[in-house]
């Protein structure tokens, strides 16, 4: 089943801790229809970069728990995909929602391997950037020089 033109239900609820772990990852009718919502507001990144590697999307609560994801993720919610390109890195693909004009909740450039990003209804265009040994989040589509200067 697709949930948009380029993103499938198999990939936005495959995870590798879940199939490893015996825990199920499928989506209610509520979060099916979030997740919608956000492969849809994905699809014009994806129109420009090509394929995109989920590494991460729906994670039902015992799944985010056994990854140590936040316990007020929109991963539960179907909101949140963590993503990454093989032809641009996870900064150069925060430029590019920006540079797009793209309508996010929260974009954050995780550890420069992933940029996660959420489609949840609050919209506030929140844009972080965490790196180690930190682990702190700091405001801003930061490069790791920049964050450790910060």
């Amino acid at each position: 089943m697709n949930l948009s033109e380029h993103f499938s239900l198999e990939e936005a609820t495959y995870s590798e801790t879940a199939v490893r772990m015996g825990i199920p990852n499928q989506p209610s009718e509520l979060q099916l229809a979030n997740m919608k919502h956000a492969a849809e507001c994905l699809e014009p990144l994806r129109a420009v970069t090509g394929p995109l590697r989920i590494n991460s999307w729906l994670r039902l609560p015992d799944v985010n728990v056994a990854v140590g994801g936040s316990k007020v993720s929109s991963h539960m919610d179907g909101f949140a995909i963590d993503v990454s390109s093989s032809t641009l890195t996870p900064i150069e693909l925060c430029h590019k929602v920006e540079e797009l004009g793209i309508k996010f909740d929260q974009m954050i450039h995780e550890y420069g391997r992933w940029m996660h990003i959420s489609f949840a209804p609050e919209m506030r265009q929140q844009k972080l950037t965490i790196y180690r040994p930190e682990n702190k989040y700091k405001p801003g589509v930061l490069t790791e020089a920049e964050y450790h200067a910060a």
